[in-house]
């Protein structure tokens, strides 16, 4: 079967954010001062071959937890559907 995984990395709530920062400080000066405590992180999409959905969830797991996040400054979540 084939799956599509959609994972979301963002930095720690403890870690400092310089580009969440940047962009917050910049919204009052483009008439956007209601938006506050920006959070920039990352976005990957990719597709699994796999027999069910329980081994693409590990498969994507092992993805993040050995090659696309930092988990000492990043934290991540997926979600998973049957393409």
């Amino acid at each position: 079967m084939k799956f599509r995984a959609e994972i979301d990395i963002m930095p720690l709530p403890a870690l400092l954010d310089p580009q969440g920062k940047a962009v917050s400080n910049t919204m009052p000066q483009m008439g956007l001062g209601e938006i506050v405590g920006v959070r920039i992180g990352k976005h990957v999409t990719m597709q699994i071959d796999a027999a069910d959905l329980a081994t693409a969830e590990a498969k994507v797991k092992e993805a993040c937890e050995k090659l696309l996040v930092n988990q000492i400054m990043e934290h991540f979540t997926f979600r998973i559907e049957e393409a």
